[in-house]
């Protein structure tokens, strides 16, 4: 009866393990090679979105950004999130409170030993950062920490 168990406990995490496998294969609208996406990003783009790196704290210029605008995917273009949604969070990386639905894609990594939310481009599939539960708790209490390499800025026409 107890190996029974044990059986049936292995059987059930290999069944788990592969459905996780299985979830986590996105297929995105835009795909190029490797040397496609080495020719159109610069080398910190590059690493940041196609390798999932991680940009120094406080060197990307669009850190203290404040104003009317939208940021998008550096890689494909696609916007990504508001500028009424940026706050100083003091992490030194660009952070928001909030995604545009639809445009951001989310898993589930463990490269430092625990789990994280990461966050992606759901056009391209470009690395964009992580999500955590200290945002503001006025708004939504998220906070989306953001590599300013994988946006770009486009301030508000009416300004």
């Amino acid at each position: 009866m107890y190996l029974r168990k044990i059986i049936s406990a292995f059987i059930f995490s290999l069944l788990c393990s592969c459905q996780t496998k299985a979830q986590k294969k996105e297929v995105f609208s835009v795909v190029k090679t490797k040397q496609e996406w080495k020719t159109q990003l610069n080398e910190l783009q590059y690493y940041v979105l196609r390798e999932a790196g991680t940009e120094r704290a406080f060197s990307s210029p669009l850190n203290k950004i404040y104003k009317p605008g939208v940021y998008s995917c550096a890689a494909c273009k696609t916007p990504l999130f508001m500028g009424k949604d940026k706050f100083d969070s003091g992490s030194g990386w660009p952070s928001f409170d909030k995604e545009i639905k639809g445009n951001v894609s989310f898993s589930v990594d463990y490269n430092i030993g625990m789990a994280r939310t990461e966050e992606h481009c759901a056009t391209c599939g470009g690395h964009l950062g992580h999500v955590f539960n200290d945002g503001p708790r006025k708004t939504t209490g998220k906070r989306h920490c953001i590599n300013g390499a994988a946006l770009t800025f486009t301030p508000s026409k009416n300004e």
